[in-house]
Order: C-alpha cells, then structure tokens, then sequence
C-alpha cells in the first residue's frame, strides 16, 4: 500500500510540475507590465495553492481506493448476473427441447390415423344409409393369374418366299398385293434362256436315247443271225448306255431347277416355243403379302418376287421372365387380349424357350392361334393371361375390402364399440381377392360392403382433428 501511494504522489507532482509550467508560461503573457514583487507574491500564492491541492489530492487518492473496490464489487456483481443469465439460458434449452418432444408427440398422434385404436361410431341413422355388411374371415381358393406381353408374328412355317429358280425376264405378273393364292396357282410368268438350255438338253438326250435302243435292237438282231460281227453289236449297246446316262443328267438339271417328275412326264409333250417360259407359282393356299416384281423387270435367282403367308394361323410371341417360368408350361391354355377392341380368343401354349437371353433374362413362349376371320393381324401388341393352379390359403378376402390408410394396407373390423382399421399383411393376389398373411384371424368380422364409407368418415375426422389443433 505505501508503495502505491508514493507511486500516486510522484506522478501526482509530475502533473503538477506541467500545470504551473503551463500557468507561468500564461502570466508572462497576459501580464508582462506586473512587478516582480507582485509576482513572487503571486507565485508564493500559487505554491501555497498547489501544496494544498496536493494535500487535497493525497486524501482523494487515500479515499480512491475503497471507490475503486466498490466499482469492482459492482462488475463482480454484473458478472454474476450474466452468469446467472446463461444459467437461465442453459435451463430454457430443454425447456424448449420439451416443447418440441410435445410438438413430434402430437404430430405422431395426427399421423397415425391407421392406428387400431381409431373407433368409428355410427348411429343407427347412419348405418342404416351406408348398408354396411360384414363377413367372417376364412379360408378360400387363390387363383393366381400371370399377365405376360407379347406380339403377333406370321406364322413362319406357313409363309414362303417365292424365287425363281433360274434368271428371267418377267413377261407377265399375274398377282398383286394382297391377292388370295391357292396351292399351284401361278403368281407370275419369266422367259429364261437357261431353262430354255435345259429343257432343250432333255429333249436331244430324250431323242438320242431312242434313236440308240432302235439301233442297238437291229444290231443285236443282226449278230444273233450272224450277219454283223460282234463288235458292233457292242458299239451299240455302248452308245445305248451313253444315251440314257446323258437323259439321266439332263433330267437331274430340270429337278434341280424345281421341276417335279410328274413335270418331266409331260414335258415331251410341250411346243418348242414354251421351252423358254417358267411359271413362279404358290406352294400352298395364302395371300400375297409382299410383292417385289414388274413387268419387263430381269430377276436374278435370290431375288425374292413374292412373298406368300397363310393367315388362317398366326403365333403369338409371349416374353416370359425369370420370375414367372416355374409357371409356364408346354401346353397351357392362354387368353389373348389385344385391347383394341378386338374379343379376346383362347389358344394352346406350344413351346417355350429353353435358354434365357443374356441380357434381358428372358425366353419365348409361343401360341399358335388360330385366325380364320383374319382379326388377329401381324404386329399387334398383345397380353396373354395364364390362370395358374387354385391353392388353398388360411385367409383369403375380396381385394376391394382392403384399403390403404397412412401408406398401411388395412380393413375395417367391427368390434363392440363400433368399426376401427386395422392393418393386415397382404400375400399373392388374384383377379378378385387378395391372401392375408397376418392381422386378420379366421372368424374375425370385417366390413365386405360400406367400407368406402368408413375410409370417407375417417378421412374427415382427420381433417376435423387437424383443424382442432390448429397446425
């Protein structure tokens, strides 16, 4: 303490030393007339002066101190108060944490309209108008229909492509687009000079082989009476051999060309001038459902002049995936549906793929179905529906009895104090009803018909309830 204060009365005097420098400097200018004994006086007045305030300023400084406590007592207290402050603040937090718990617990009350504590009450008014009835859950029958997609395709076992069988000029066309074919029908009429070549190497070989058995019986009638000799009885049955093997050849060339033996037997009998021309006819009954010649236009022997397709039976390409081939079997009976307005039609399973495609993990099921109105037209996109096996299941109930409430599969139960949802485990489904795996027991009531209803006077509670809460 002393050492504070002989610190406090040095720097005390120090700006005491610089106030009466700074007064001496201003009475040396507002007064420069003034005796000197005036001023000693005036500087014996000051020093008095200033001793006194020093005095005065020594008892100040003896009383800062306490003051100086006191303001530091006064911070201390401010600092309590922030930290009573942030104790306050660090309470208001689960405070707070308790008012939001508050907000998720109503909101998850709001939410859970599913739940099975929802009781539905109706009067006697209201049950009346809504007709509602109710059944006892059971057993039943599940027919599990399999939905695949396919396509109409020509049936490519009756439907040929017509070539010619040598090159030729089309000297006439006697089909056009769509026309109906029957088997042996010509389709159009080429001038070839290969086969004009061909058939005239058959009738040489033809007349050859006759004018050799001629010349071969006379001479062996000649060597059998001993007026030819031997060797030219040989030369003749040699020139006979030759003679049949050349018609043999000429013949296979013919055959080769398309030609039928049938053909061969009356070809003797054709005018030279018909050697050259070849009818392209239809192999079966059909229709002209491609058309690739002209009048005039010459043919190379790959090019396809028509192309004829029996529409009396069409396939259906069926893509079955991995998930349903344990269901699809050879011989299953399918309804095709086109949805187009078109009547569904019912036809036989005749083969299914064996391997599945590497990419798409898929194979083919063909139906071959029969199409004598010619309604079911290549390229249409169809759905065949397969009707596996009837099982027997513990619950089975009508699929439309089952609704989806807050994202739960659920039906309506009744019990004493009236009707509540309840949420079920739905299994495999079929056209009308639908297999419960769990939350359902046998014998237990539900509502078959008026459960619209119900769902609908849920539905407003909630908004009711919602518009209580004011969220």
């Amino acid at each position: 303490m002393h050492s504070q204060s002989k610190k406090t009365v040095i720097v005390f005097g120090f700006f005491l030393f610089l106030l009466l420098r700074t007064l001496c400097a201003c009475s040396q200018q507002t007064e420069p007339d003034q005796n000197p004994l005036g001023s000693a006086v005036s500087h014996q007045n000051v020093s008095d002066d200033s001793e006194h305030d020093h005095s005065d300023h020594a008892d100040h400084d003896s009383h800062s101190e306490p003051e100086h406590d006191d303001h530091k007592d006064v911070h201390a207290e401010e600092e309590l108060d922030h930290s009573d402050h942030a104790d306050h603040d660090s309470h208001s937090e689960p405070e707070h944490d308790d008012h939001k718990d508050v907000h998720a617990e109503e909101e998850l009350d709001h939410s859970d309209h599913a739940d099975e504590d929802t009781i539905i009450k109706l009067s006697q008014e209201e049950l009346d108008t809504i007709d509602i009835t109710t059944g006892s859950a059971g057993p039943g029958r599940l027919k599990t229909d399999i939905h695949l997609q396919g396509e109409i395709r020509l049936n490519a076992d009756r439907t040929a492509r017509i070539t010619p069988k040598v090159p030729g000029v089309a000297r006439e066309v006697l089909k056009v687009l769509g026309d109906s074919v029957s088997t042996g029908e010509p389709l159009a009429v080429l001038e070839s000079k290969e086969l004009a070549e061909a058939r005239a190497s058959f009738h040489a070989a033809l007349e050859r082989l006759g004018l050799a058995r001629t010349n071969h019986t006379r001479e062996k009638k000649l060597w059998q009476q001993k007026i030819s000799s031997e060797q030219e009885y040989l030369d003749a049955e040699q020139a006979l051999a030759e003679a049949r093997i050349e018609l043999h050849t000429a013949e296979e060339r013919l055959i080769a060309l398309g030609f039928s033996q049938e053909y061969l037997r009356k070809l003797p009998h054709d005018p030279d001038e018909a050697l050259a021309e070849y009818n392209l006819v239809a192999p079966f009954d059909g229709s002209v459902i491609e058309k690739n010649i002209t009048l005039g236009e010459v043919l190379a022997d790959d090019t396809i002049a028509f192309v004829i397709a029996d529409l009396s039976t069409v396939w259906v390409d069926l893509s079955v995936y991995q998930k349903d081939l344990p269901y699809i079997k050879k011989g299953q009976k399918v309804i095709i549906s086109a949805g187009t307005g078109l009547p569904d039609t019912i036809g036989t399973i005749h083969y299914v793929g064996p391997i599945l495609e590497d990419k798409t993990r898929k194979t083919l099921a063909r139906v071959i179905l029969a199409n004598n109105d010619g309604l079911w037209r290549p390229g249409l996109f169809v759905t065949a529906r397969i009707s596996d096996e009837a099982d027997t299941v513990s619950i089975l109930i009508p699929k439309e009895t089952i609704h989806t409430i807050e994202g739960a599969n659920c039906v309506f139960v009744k019990d004493s104090d009236g009707f509540r949802p309840q949420r079920v485990s739905v299994g495999r489904v079929d056209r009308k009803n639908a297999e419960i795996l769990s939350g359902l027991r046998a014998g237990q009531r539900f509502v078959i018909n008026g459960s619209f209803d119900l769902k609908a006077k849920l539905v407003t509670s909630s908004l009711d309830s919602h518009a209580g809460h004011g969220h």
